[in-house]
């Protein structure tokens, strides 16, 4: 089972976590309930790091 949250500060590229989280969408007869929630932590994972590489970038 994944971990509640992921850990701040990823060090993981947005463009990483994006192919995971199309991956994630690509498994066959995946639970529901455990697709959305791993969805969301990896959305939350995304965001972080779409905030961090834009930061870097100014």
């Amino acid at each position: 089972m994944p971990p509640e949250r992921e850990p701040s500060g990823s060090a993981r590229s947005a463009a990483a976590i994006n192919e995971e989280i199309r991956a994630l969408w690509a498994r066959p007869g995946a639970c529901p309930e455990e697709t959305a929630r791993r969805y969301e932590l990896l959305l939350v994972e995304w965001e972080a790091a779409v905030r961090a590489e834009q930061e870097l970038a100014a």
